[in-house]
């Protein structure tokens, strides 16, 4: 099986077995453990056919490079997602939600951004290839199964991909604290790409002046921005509230 990745944690693990139990090569568990979380977790890898290896917690260690890995490690292959921006556009059926990412070096952020994209509906987030965190096994095991569903998909250069998702017909939408518009006053109902920077930082100057408009979050309290994550949510479930209230 090629391009095996590793997968920690009760959460990533058991929704790949879910998922595509066909992907996992093989899951090592702390035989130690024998709580009831631990033996229901078990009981879903055996009925998924899976191989199962006793392990020790240096061996754990040594796959996942963490000690949050909760006593299980899986070696699991990708999933078939697209995996470029030209797949993607050719895979996304009905109106387009998308989320650009920034800047975004947390893979805690990265994965819980993941989270947020797949309880929204999105059809994939958005990241330039440099300054921006990969989707490593501590994303992965945040993004709780997440990962497996929703495409993360980067890219050389931003602001040529923003152009190219324009040239298709998807309006590009930014994130900015000194906007004028409110997202309650931005028309997300069409196709959008709705881009956030990280947290402090913001989006860079090109990605912000190649975005069809800006709109900002707005904030009744002293904090000065949101945790990109979160942002990330209000946006998109402020999109899909006005198309479920198109669509009435």
């Amino acid at each position: 099986m090629s391009r095996l990745k590793v997968l920690y944690g009760f959460h990533a693990v058991t929704a790949r077995l879910r998922h595509d139990a066909s992907t996992v090569e093989e899951v090592y568990y702390d035989a130690t453990r024998r709580d009831r979380r631990m033996q229901e977790f078990l009981n879903v890898a055996k009925e998924a056919g899976v191989r199962l290896i006793a392990a020790d917690e240096t061996r754990l260690w040594g796959l996942s490079h963490t000690e949050r890995h909760q006593g299980i490690v899986a070696r699991a292959s990708d999933l078939p997602l697209a995996q470029n921006l030209a797949e993607l556009l050719d895979s996304i059926n009905g109106t387009a939600l998308l989320l650009v990412l920034d800047g975004v070096t947390d893979p805690h952020n990265l994965g819980a951004c993941l989270r947020v994209a797949d309880a929204a509906g999105a059809h994939a987030v958005i990241a330039p290839r440099d300054r921006a965190v990969g989707l490593n096994a501590t994303a992965a095991k945040v993004a709780s199964g997440a990962a497996d569903t929703v495409p993360y998909i980067t890219v050389t250069n931003l602001a040529r991909a923003l152009r190219e998702l324009k040239d298709a017909g998807v309006w590009v939408i930014g994130t900015a604290g000194e906007a004028t518009k409110s997202l309650y006053e931005t028309k997300l109902d069409g196709p959008v790409a709705l881009v956030v920077g990280a947290e402090g930082e913001g989006m860079r100057r090109l990605t912000g002046e190649t975005c069809d408009e800006v709109m900002q979050i707005p904030m009744a309290g002293t904090v000065e921005s949101l945790n990109v994550s979160v942002a990330s949510g209000v946006c998109l479930f402020e999109a899909v509230r006005q198309r479920a209230v198109l669509k009435k």
